[in-house]
């Protein structure tokens, strides 16, 4: 990779308007590895992003090593961050990416005030830590030893196989702390995979991870979400979906209708335009207006087909986490029946499985992300 190196805190005349002026970017990167991609590095102010929740959870935490993902999912519910620093939620959100290259030092500090209080922290709710770009940056590793030994409970989402990297780590920090692992997986068709997600890996190779983490001793559940009207909510493709999960070892399932909320729908629609013409005006039907929800019927409807499937793939349902909306912390399953004390796990506890539970509606969007940096 060749480094553009430039000095900290001035004004980058080839960044683009919203990066310029960031006294915390380092340089912008290019390198044929990554065709097309731009990575911009900064320097972050935080780590730890505080997420407003609602009633008996009135706040989570998630950490973000990365701002935009080379995955390239044209639902993804995230796209709208990008636009806080003038960058458009399609094609930009896919192609600058913005790597945070001292996460791991910076957490460690926070981690380490008196004032932390050892609560559940999810990773891969904005977007995903185990895209391409961390097989170059690994700042993985370095957020994992924070959290694990600092006796900080936490969870990973990832589409990305490279977590497989990671799982000894991942075993030794759940010998401390309770470590929630989940995969997003939803479409089982790879033609429909290819075009809506070009730049995940393979349906096929996500279950191998699902296979990975299982042999390493880690429960892990798999998001079915979204799951696309008219695309993946056939009996036929939902059986196979759970068939597949129940068969790589998947502990638990989690599924939701797609939403398109803000700049996602019209990035959404202009993929449907091109793929699947013919469905545009059923879409437009079900997310008229501002409407950023499949209809309640619809919902319904789908909880009806898949439900008696999950049981008859002997699937547990699992548990979203209301305010990050990753896969529900275990460190909150059971309070003080679960095991821990401050987080930590004691000598010789026994990892607690999460149990299953009714699903939200939606997942939640941070705040303004201006404050991850």
């Amino acid at each position: 990779m060749r480094w553009s190196g430039q000095e900290l805190g001035v004004e980058q005349t080839g960044a683009l308007p919203g990066l310029a002026k960031l006294n915390n970017l380092v340089r912008s990167v290019q390198t044929p590895d990554f065709a097309g991609v731009t990575f911009h590095e900064v320097l972050a102010k935080s780590a730890l992003n505080r997420v407003p929740g609602q009633s008996a959870m009135p706040f989570g935490w998630t950490i973000n090593p990365y701002r935009g993902c080379s995955h390239a999912c044209v639902y993804c519910f995230a796209r709208p961050t990008h636009t806080y620093l003038d960058l458009d939620a399609g094609d930009d959100f896919d192609r600058q990416i913005i790597v945070k290259v001292n996460v791991a030092d910076v957490l460690r500090r926070e981690l380490a005030k008196p004032s932390w209080r050892h609560e559940p922290v999810a990773l891969g709710t904005n977007t995903d830590p185990y895209q391409r770009a961390e097989g170059r940056y690994t700042l993985m590793p370095g957020i994992i030893e924070a959290l694990a030994t600092s006796g900080t409970p936490f969870s990973i989402l990832t589409k990305g196989t490279l977590l497989r990297r990671d799982l000894p780590l991942l075993v030794e920090a759940a010998a401390l702390v309770p470590v929630d692992v989940a995969m997003s997986i939803a479409i089982y068709d790879d033609e429909l995979q290819h075009s809506v997600e070009p730049g995940t890996p393979s349906t096929k190779a996500r279950l191998a991870t699902v296979t990975a983490v299982r042999d390493a001793g880690l429960d892990c559940s798999v998001f079915l979400m979204p799951i696309l009207p008219y695309l993946t909510d056939t009996k036929a493709h939902l059986d196979e979906a759970l068939r597949s999960v129940k068969a790589a070892g998947g502990t638990s399932v989690l599924y939701s209708a797609l939403h398109l909320r803000g700049a996602v729908k019209p990035w959404f629609m202009q993929w449907l335009e091109r793929a699947h013409p013919d469905l545009v005006p059923k879409y437009r039907s079900m997310y008229y207006g501002n409407n950023a929800y499949a209809p309640k019927a619809y919902r319904q409807w789908l909880g009806e087909r898949i439900r008696p499937l999950i049981r008859a793939h002997r699937l547990e349902r699992g548990r979203e986490d209301p305010v990050t909306g990753g896969v529900r912390s275990s460190a909150l399953a059971g309070g003080p029946a679960s095991g821990f004390v401050d987080g930590r796990r004691p000598a010789g506890h026994a990892r607690p499985v999460a149990s299953g539970g009714e699903l939200p509606e939606s997942l939640s969007l941070p705040p303004d992300p201006s404050a991850l940096f």
